[in-house]
């Protein structure tokens, strides 16, 4: 082999470099023949055709060495510098070769595909349109048309046609004249044209598949899902109701068992297939037993807060409709259905709910009746997911039935389930601690990883998404506050001063977390303040102006004209009322511009005189549109004008109602959240543990 290394001939050699782009790529046959020419020609094609065994030591592997380098030194002199950018670090000259090989062969397939999905392109429209006889004028054999694949993504004519929807026609009369081993033709996901009805939900398609072939219900795409989990996934209820009802439970691979069985049982609860579920787990208990990528049912029921509404993003009606629909007859709510809409978007969340909490009993009743060890692990996962989605009643259900694990587990930060309840906002799950006995002094001496207790906990700046559920920075401190004040009444006193891992005391960590809050409520409280104190200030100024400027006038003695009238002193009263509450409510928000700002004025002094000063300002524009529509009436009164009065009055509601409907919403927030019952300390009557 020296000596035919030393007499290579490279100059008769004609080299033709393959690259990655374009039409060069074509080049790599013309330069693979060349190069197997030139390495036959010099003794050197075992380098690439089958291979040579390196000596293990000696003259020999010198040789082989300077033989390689040489045959490498070829290859890659003669390839393009994008062929060269993805082989130059391979070791020997057969890497290279291999390498450039795979390379240039899925490129040649790559290209075929493109060909034939080009060939194609008008059966593939054909598909879609669900145009059967131009789709059969392409073959000779219809067998040919169910087999073929159309696209880049290996896809027949079954497939295209099924995924539309819209083609259903065109799908029977392929199904039916398809033998039912080539409806088992999977696209480049391993897709059968079931899995692809089961995910767009076309279950006209799905039953014409099944009916011709049952065994397409079993068949496993390449991420190991059958069609109906495809289906579950995808939110398609019908589709899914109907390929369950379809399985074989003593068949393997049925949806019914083992991992498939909880993979599907999980797709219809992420779904909030309710009803579908519950289904599931009566007939299927073991299913309550098992996890899938450590998610069980329960675990997973646990996080899916949209099961279980918070009504505290309701709006106050919503909140009335949702809480006392079982009282009013059914016939009344199904006229009211029709009238308003959303009333049936909030019937099916409330059904929704029901059905979520009859599913989490069913599953903790089997989880109770299995050994220890396998219901331990899953009642610890989904009392951790209920606690930090708000859950309380999944929450309240796992205690009861093992509260031993469910008052000790603790996230993979320290945090019990009361401490996620508090880091996370929800009250519902602190207030389960009210309905606790004794033992809750159990939980309040509770600390995380970084020895951080509950104050700590709630000295730390709450999640934007429970934060937003109060109108207005200002008020978003005072719930701040307030959750720091009701964990105080929970720690032991000596842990009131306790310093974290930081060497943060719970104030200390409140202060330094909350300091932006509390400059965005100074700020929004100022402007607010301001806004309104230009308001009390004109309506002020007008009603002091309007005491010397009566309607009608007075006589030479100084009397008013008008003032035997009744109409007159309803326009006295009226002015002075809403003179001497603008003045209240303009002192008011100057009492907040010159406040102190301090963190505890946040608690009740900022948000009692804000609505202080929004109640008098309400009562003062009231009056004031009183005192203009007497005044009015008594200068422009004719006989008989009864209508004349009720049109002002309607008139004279218009501005009141405005300011109803844009700031009386804040007063009320004001009011309820300074004045009213609380957050915390709602008891249901049940004794927890």
């Amino acid at each position: 082999m020296g000596s035919s290394a030393g007499s290579v001939n490279l100059g008769n050699f004609v080299t033709v470099k393959p690259c990655l782009e374009g039409d060069e790529r074509s080049s790599f046959k013309i330069w693979k023949e060349q190069m197997l020419c030139l390495l036959e020609s010099q003794g050197m094609l075992g380098f690439i055709d089958g291979g040579i065994i390196q000596p293990p030591d000696g003259d020999e592997l010198k040789l082989w060495r300077r033989t390689d380098r040489l045959v490498k030194g070829w290859i890659l002199g003669s390839i393009g510098r994008d062929a060269l950018n993805l082989v130059w670090e391979k070791e020997t000259a057969k890497d290279v070769w291999l390498e450039l090989h795979n390379i240039f062969t899925h490129h040649q397939k790559e290209t075929e595909k493109d060909s034939s999905s080009g060939r194609y392109l008008r059966l593939y429209q054909a598909a879609q349109r669900g145009e059967w006889e131009l789709a059969e004028s392409f073959f000779t054999d219809i067998k040919e048309l169910s087999t073929t694949i159309i696209s880049s993504k290996s896809e027949t004519a079954l497939h295209v046609a099924v995924s539309t929807g819209k083609a259903n026609d065109f799908v029977k009369k392929l199904v039916a004249s398809t033998p039912c081993e080539a409806l088992v033709s999977k696209d480049s996901n391993g897709d059968t044209a079931l899995h692809v009805a089961a995910e767009v939900g076309n279950t006209e398609a799905a039953m014409a598949l099944v009916d011709k072939n049952p065994d397409l219900l079993y068949a496993l795409n390449d991420h190991d899902r059958l069609p109906v989990q495809r289906a579950a996934i995808n939110c398609q209820k019908k589709t899914v109701k109907y390929l369950i009802s379809k399985y074989d439970p003593n068949k393997e691979n049925n949806p019914f068992q083992g991992q498939l069985g909880i993979r599907l049982l999980v797709g219809t609860i992420v779904s909030e297939f309710v009803d579908v579920a519950l289904d599931l787990a009566r007939k299927y208990p073991d299913l309550a037993l098992l996890e899938n990528n450590g998610n069980s049912a329960l675990s997973t029921i646990a996080e899916m807060h949209t099961l279980f509404p918070r009504t505290e993003y309701f709006t106050w009606w919503e909140r009335l409709i949702y809480h006392v629909r079982k009282k009013v007859e059914s016939m009344m709510w199904n006229v009211i259905e029709h009238l308003v809409p959303k009333v049936k978007e909030l019937r099916n969340k409330k059904i929704r709910r029901e059905g979520a909490l009859e599913l989490a009993e069913c599953l903790c009743e089997k989880l109770v009746s299995s050994p220890g060890n396998e219901a331990s692990t899953i009642f610890a996962r989904s009392i951790i997911n209920a606690a930090k989605n708000g859950n309380s009643e999944i929450v309240e259900m796992i205690i009861r039935r093992y509260p031993e694990v469910a008052l000790e587990v603790t996230d993979e930060t320290g945090m019990n389930v009361f401490m996620l309840g508090a880091h996370n906002r929800f009250e519902n799950v602190i207030n389960l601690i009210y309905n606790m006995s004794d033992r809750k002094y159990m939980v309040f001496d509770c600390t995380d990883n970084q020895n951080n207790n509950l104050m700590h906990t709630c000295g730390k700046l709450g999640p934007p998404n429970r934060l937003n559920l109060v109108p207005g920075a200002a008020l978003q401190m005072q719930r701040e506050l307030q959750w720091f004040k009701e964990m105080e009444n929970f720690v032991h006193p000596s842990r009131r001063l306790w310093p974290n891992n930081d060497n943060e005391t719970p104030r200390m960590l409140f202060t330094n977390q909350h300091e932006k809050l509390k400059g965005d409520g100074e700020r929004w409280m100022k402007d607010t303040a301001n806004a309104c104190t230009i308001a009390a200030a004109l309506i002020a100024t007008v009603m002091f102006a309007a005491v010397f400027t009566v309607p009608g006038g007075i006589d030479s003695v100084g009397d008013p004209l008008f003032s035997h009238r009744p109409a007159f002193d309803l326009f006295a009263v009226s002015d002075a009322i809403s003179l001497f509450t603008s003045i209240t409510s303009l002192l008011m928000f100057l009492s907040i511009l010159t406040s102190r700002y301090a963190e505890e004025d946040f608690l009740y002094l900022l948000p009692k005189r804000l609505s202080i000063g929004l109640l008098s300002l309400f009562v003062s524009i009231t009056f004031m549109m009183v005192a203009f529509s007497a005044a009015f009436y008594l200068v422009f009164r004719r006989e008989g004008g009864a209508w004349f009065l009720l049109l002002m009055a309607a008139i004279a509601c218009f501005p009141v109602t405005s300011f109803v409907l844009l700031q009386f919403p804040l007063l009320v927030d004001l009011i309820y959240s300074t004045y009213g019952p609380g957050i915390f300390g709602n008891k249901t009557g049940r004794l927890l543990y």
